[in-house]
């Protein structure tokens, strides 16, 4: 596995939000000055409900979502077939592989503002 790489929010340079021509949903650019990296609706859809399911809560510390390809009968209409779902790992086994993997981590040097 890839030696995990600690974003601080000093890095994060720009975010974008747009509709491509042609698109229908939001597309999301985050320029980490060493990377730029392109996300879709509903990957940040994802995030924000996996932020959610834990910041809100009184007592959770972790969740774990892990990509499913769901059947036409199995998702919503006008859904994607490829969904990120809750895995039902417990929040124990989730957190310490988390912290295991942040432990690993390496913070990415940055400068703060543009360049």
């Amino acid at each position: 596995m890839e030696q995990p790489r600690v974003y601080p929010n000093e890095c994060v340079r720009r975010i974008i939000a747009f509709i491509p021509e042609g698109h229908m949903h939001t597309r999301f650019i985050l320029n980490l000055g060493d990377q730029v990296i392109v996300l879709h609706e509903a990957t940040v859809a994802a995030l924000v409900r996996a932020y959610a399911l834990v910041a809100t809560h009184p007592t959770r510390q972790a969740v774990e979502l892990e990509s499913r390809r769901l059947g036409k009968g199995e998702r919503k209409p006008g859904y994607a077939e490829w969904q990120l779902l809750e895995t039902g790992r417990s929040e124990e086994e989730v957190l310490e592989e988390a912290q295991r993997l942040w432990a690993r981590g390496v913070i990415v040097e940055c400068h703060s503002g543009s360049e």
